[in-house]
């Protein structure tokens, strides 16, 4: 039924589980998640992370994972991203997206052209291996897209998105989907839902970003899969129909997204 686009099921708090992933992973088959993908920051998480997709992944949870470098990562660990190395790590089965990628200037802007190039080779191996890219976009709204444009990038996710309608629209004419996060239950989060209210229904996704950015009501705790649900009963409170009908709607959506090249 739901589909969490972007979760790093490497990063879980597992306290409440004793430290056990398996705790975790049967959280979201209770809470009726079917699918997630598990995102990948750094080549250093590859191994865990496709371990925990080969492990969990079974007829009742369809796990799959993305290959891609965080824009906040160390100069070097950007420059390690080619292409070629890219394309190399990204081509399995189990691979359904490349990034995350894209441009931070909240935390660093010493960095700035390196992120920016990292980003442009991660859209090359996006369109040559014909898989999504994950685009994270924080306080780099106008670099990131420009570069998407300039680039040819027209095949992936905007994800945990905290802008405005206008930018999500141009997001949308470049051929993404919007992918929304606990942030939209937010109190303060008017503009972000002001875009959310304004979506094409076949372009929303949603997610967790868990660990991070529990939705309400759980917000402030460790955040994790199993609470997507969340994200989409507040969406359908917006749109005026049920979750399950938000969470259908979501997955045919990532469904499409994964097909598009297929």
């Amino acid at each position: 039924m739901f589909t969490d686009s972007h979760c790093h099921l490497n990063r879980l708090d597992l306290t409440k589980y004793d430290g056990q992933l398996s705790g975790a992973i049967a959280a979201m088959k209770e809470a009726n998640v079917t699918r997630a993908m598990a995102i990948m920051c750094d080549f250093a998480e590859y191994d865990e992370i496709a371990n925990i997709v080969s492990t969990y992944g079974d007829k009742t949870l369809n796990l799959g994972m993305s290959v891609g470098i965080h824009p906040c990562e160390d100069i070097s660990v950007l420059q390690s991203a080619t292409v070629e190395r890219l394309i190399k790590t990204a081509d399995a089965d189990h691979v359904w997206a490349i990034g995350e990628t894209g441009l931070d200037y909240y935390w660093s802007t010493e960095n700035k052209k390196e992120q920016q190039a990292s980003l442009a080779r991660h859209i090359h191996a996006s369109q040559s291996l014909k898989k999504p890219l994950v685009v994270h976009m924080r306080d780099a709204k106008e670099d990131t897209l420009d570069i998407l444009k300039a680039e040819g990038a027209e095949h992936g996710i905007i994800h945990c998105f905290t802008e405005d309608w206008e930018t999500a629209k141009r997001a949308l004419d470049l051929g993404f989907y919007i992918s929304f996060s606990g942030i939209v239950s937010f109190k303060s989060a008017q503009m972000i839902q002001d875009a959310a209210k304004n979506m094409p229904k076949d372009r929303i996704l949603i997610e967790t970003d868990s660990p991070y950015l529990a939705p309400v009501p759980k917000r402030g705790r460790p955040n994790e899969p199993a609470y997507v649900p969340y994200v989409a009963r507040y969406l359908a409170e917006m749109y005026g129909c049920s979750s399950e009908e938000v969470g259908a709607m979501t997955a045919k959506n990532f469904e499409n997204l994964l097909a598009q090249y297929h």
